[in-house]
């Protein structure tokens, strides 16, 4: 069948169901217009509607709008940034990053979010991959930056303070700044408010953004979004969910991914609504600001949910107005019991349910299970129901080996086709390559469309790993633990974990005549010459990569292998769920259980 047919049948079939509240078509509540001229209008209609509300401080469209063209002004005049330029921003959930984000849009800019969890050769990867103009960081991660910086130097840094509010700057910061490294400060409270600039493109289609993602052929790649992409993907979100206002969304998801993105800068500024944020979850926070704000958004994990169900505070407040609260499936999955134990507890009209479908090259909001609960069909539904696209999007499920649109219900692999896919990966036009083919994007899942033309999603490309929902590429931590010099040849596979959901198992074969230890090993590294032990490369690897990227380590002595040479993965994988076994029962031994 050709795709065009497949299409028409897909569309005929989702419009049988689509709920009677969300559209067919994305509905832009101002326009296709910029994310600052968004800011600049709210400003001028609701100027003293709370903007972001964060520990206990709201600033509001009014003081939002100038605070980005102060920092805009600064970013331009002081740090020379213009159209095109990467701004990199390494900090966790803050005011200030949403801020830099709407002052690097305003000149041109290219906004390049960094994970703060990276340790340096991660870091490194990135500021040398994106090549920044500056960076902007929150002051405890300055240590980190500056390690990483001869190698990946940011022309000018913007140095945070820690208990810094965004509307009431310091005056200085608790650490002295080298050279290139500017106070806060000088950004908004020293520096005029920036006037339009006409010679400033206003291209929805321009460069906006690189989000980094991992993959299975080694570190993160950027890829590039447009404010075009984000547009089409809070409005889409909007409409596909039956928002016909400003939303009020509390978001403790890290800002820094995308998803975190969507929800806690771009859904809010795009309907006029408010972000509530947190710096992380915390269940009596969560509780108070839900009834105190009258939230109507929130994404948290299952286990979040739990934690509120079981708080002692909460019938001590009211959330009624949490009227689509979603979750994310990462270890413990969502099922009718919770479900109905939640609408038990909060009210018929708060429907727990599954959160969107999606990828960082898709801006992660492609296919939702949203008004499709009567009685409980998205979750007696298996594998995982992801309901349907969102208004603007095509799903389809075609052949691996041809690319072939499948019948309904057959396994294949997902493709996208949206307005918020990626232009492509940054540097990497043989990755690009491969992931956009025909218009559409290649996502590796695996996946089935049903009768309704719902999809259903089968599983991650093999490779992938979930700690806790977060991704790991394989790929990557072979390349990151390879670079100890007691290395010869890595191979990561997964293994399952109670707690985490999987864990990462590193099978490692020492290098014949390693050169001795690396920078950074701890204490107690044997002599050049001597291989290294699993816990010394554990060790090395929690002082170079992410603690969730951190792997159980095996030392063996060599692989299988296929006739081609290749590691045979898929005979690791008893190892790796003894090795992990081992892990576990260490772990139990230390805590005395």
């Amino acid at each position: 069948m050709e795709m065009s047919t497949h299409l028409e049948d897909l569309r005929a079939r989702q419009a049988q169901l689509r709920p009677s509240r969300t559209p067919s078509e994305v509905r832009y509540p101002l326009g296709e217009t910029t994310l600052p001229a968004h800011l600049s209008t709210w400003a001028e209609q609701v100027p003293d509607r709370p903007a972001i509300v964060f520990e206990g401080a709201e600033v509001n469209y009014r003081e939002l709008d100038v605070l980005v063209r102060r920092t805009a002004g600064w970013l331009r005049d002081e740090a020379g940034v213009g159209a095109g330029d990467r701004v990199a921003v390494l900090m966790p959930n803050r005011p200030h990053f949403t801020v830099v984000m709407l002052a690097a849009l305003t000149l041109g800019a290219v906004h390049v979010p960094v994970n703060p969890m990276f340790r340096e050769a991660e870091l490194a990867h990135e500021l040398e991959d994106a090549d920044p103009r500056v960076v902007v960081a929150l002051e405890p991660l300055l240590p980190l930056l500056r390690e990483a910086r001869p190698s990946a130097p940011g022309r000018s840094v913007l140095v945070l303070g820690e208990d810094e509010q965004v509307d009431h700057p310091r005056t200085g910061t608790a650490v002295p700044l080298q050279e290139g490294e500017h106070p806060w400060s000088a950004a908004v409270a020293h520096t005029p408010i920036a006037p339009d600039d006409p010679s400033v493109s206003r291209d929805l289609d321009a460069l906006a953004a690189l989000n980094y993602t991992g993959g299975t052929t080694g570190l993160p790649k950027g890829c590039m979004h447009t404010q075009r992409h984000m547009l089409y993907t809070a409005a889409a979100c909007a409409g596909a969910t039956g928002r016909t206002g400003g939303a009020v969304v509390l978001c403790y998801v890290p800002i820094f991914w995308i998803a975190g993105e969507d929800l806690g800068i771009l859904l809010p500024l795009v309907t006029g609504g408010t972000v509530v944020l947190l710096p992380r979850w915390d269940a009596g926070r969560a509780l108070a600001a839900i009834d105190r704000h009258r939230v109507s958004v929130m994404v948290g994990t299952v286990e979040n949910y739990l934690e509120l169900l079981d708080h002692p505070d909460l019938g001590s407040h009211d959330l009624s107005s949490l009227t689509d609260p979603s979750a994310m499936s990462f270890v413990r999955k969502l099922d009718p019991q919770i479900r109905a134990r939640w609408s038990a507890e909060v009210g018929s009209g708060s429907v727990l349910r599954e959160a969107a479908y999606g990828l960082t090259e898709s801006h992660t909001f492609d296919a939702t299970p949203y008004g499709l609960a009567d009685g409980d069909r998205d979750l007696r539904s298996e594998p995982v129901f992801c309901g349907l696209p969102v208004p603007g999007t095509d799903v389809a499920v075609v052949s691996f080996e041809t690319g072939e649109p499948l019948p309904i219900g057959t396994e294949g692999e997902i493709v996208l086709r949206s307005p918020s896919v990626m232009t492509g990966y940054w540097n990497r036009p043989d990755a690009t390559a491969r992931q956009l083919r025909d218009g559409w994007l290649h996502t590796g899942d695996n996946g089935r469309m049903d009768e309704d033309g719902c999809l259903h999603y089968l599983g991650r490309d093999k490779d992938l790993i979930k700690v806790k929902g977060m991704s790991v590429f394989p790929a990557e931590v072979e390349v990151l633990l390879g670079r100890h010099p007691g290395v010869d040849s890595v191979a990561v596979v997964a293994a399952q974990d109670p707690d985490s959901g999987q864990r990462p198992v590193a099978f490692v074969t020492p290098a014949v005549n390693p050169a001795g230890p690396p920078i950074g090993t701890p204490a107690g590294t044997p002599e050049a010459g001597a291989a290294p032990t699993a816990e010394e490369l554990t060790a090395w690897a929690r002082e170079n990569m992410a603690l969730y990227k951190v792997p159980i380590v095996e030392v063996v002595d060599a692989f299988p292998v296929t006739a081609t040479g290749k590691v045979r993965k898929v005979d690791l994988t008893e190892r790796a769920e003894e090795a992990a076994a081992r892990d576990r029962d260490r772990r139990r031994g230390r805590a005395g259980w």
